[in-house]
């Protein structure tokens, strides 16, 4: 398996309170134990400017802030995230795994926000060197067992109504009818069982990618 991962760039996504950290730390481990070096990021941020960024777009007193606006501030951090991390990690022949990339703007902003998902991919087109990582990882889960798993305060995006995350979570799956290197996996069950039908997944894509 080293070979089939090094190089590649993988995202989890899926709407807030789906257990992307936890599943971005044990695929982490994963593929490490693999003997492949792995860089992991979080979008938006971990470039000074793009926690600037992240800071702007998840502080709750920014309430009036428009879906454009969001868009746009996204895709501004994921500009600076490439050049300065991600595209060096690619580089060197590292694993990049990435906590969101373009399909959340697809689905927050395109889909739930009403801006429209091809929109969003004519912007990320100009704005980005690269739009689509390898494969992305969909891990979806119903808004009672995401909001369950949330027990802290909400930042600005979380503290929008049920009906908008409903229609988060309806665009991720549009998405991924709409494209073949998008997965679904069901997020519902135990960490544990979810990291193992992500890793048999990933697998089954490599392999017929490969094919």
């Amino acid at each position: 398996m080293k070979k089939k991962f090094e190089s590649k760039f993988i995202v989890l996504d899926g709407p807030d309170g789906c257990g992307k950290s936890t599943q971005t730390a044990k695929l982490v481990e994963y593929i490490k134990n693999a003997g492949v070096e792995v860089s992991t990021f979080r979008d938006p941020g971990s470039t000074t400017i793009g926690e600037k960024i992240r800071a702007i777009l998840l502080d709750p007193e920014n309430n009036l802030m428009d879906d454009r606006t969001e868009l746009l501030l996204y895709m501004a951090s994921r500009a600076q995230l490439w050049r300065e991390k991600i595209e060096p990690a690619l580089a060197a022949g590292n694993c990049v795994i990435l906590d969101r990339w373009v399909s959340s703007t697809c689905a927050y902003q395109g889909f739930a926000g009403g801006i429209g998902i091809g929109k969003v991919l004519d912007i990320a087109e100009h704005s980005l060197e690269r739009v689509w990582p390898d494969l992305t990882i969909i891990l979806d889960v119903n808004l009672a067992t995401a909001k369950a798993r949330m027990n802290r305060e909400y930042d600005r995006m979380e503290q929008k109504a049920a009906e908008y995350h409903e229609n988060v979570r309806a665009g991720f799956l549009k998405l991924a009818e709409l494209r073949k290197d998008i997965i679904v996996v069901d997020a519902g069950d135990a960490a544990e069982k979810v990291h193992n039908e992500i890793i048999r997944k990933i697998k089954k894509y490599l392999v017929k990618r490969e094919a």
